[in-house]
């Protein structure tokens, strides 16, 4: 089972007619969701951290420019994810039950 927290979130749903305001529900994702989530935000991330700080350094940059540069290219990749939130929102999908 996932967290016992609990927190209050705006939800869109395509069958609100099932559910009332202030309801307590149960909100479930797809294990792949998740796996796909670490992936994107943990794994990639640093590949392309390290990937580019030994690119840099073999490349005879200082370890201080290196580190610079790597950083800045994570950060980019940061906001290419971030330019396609509205495609990656299409396959992050939640599931609600009644508790």
């Amino acid at each position: 089972m996932g967290s016992a927290e609990k927190r209050e979130v705006l939800v869109y749903a395509d069958d609100v007619e099932n559910y009332s305001v202030g309801e307590v529900v149960n909100v479930v994702a797809r294990q792949s969701v998740g796996v796909l989530a670490v992936v994107l935000c943990y794994v990639v991330p640093l590949v392309v951290l390290v990937g580019a700080l030994v690119v840099a350094v073999a490349l005879g940059v200082g370890e201080g420019v290196a580190a610079i540069i790597s950083l800045t290219v994570t950060a980019l990749y940061f906001a290419a994810l971030s330019l396609f939130k509205s495609r990656l929102s299409k396959k992050v999908t939640f599931t609600i039950n009644k508790i």
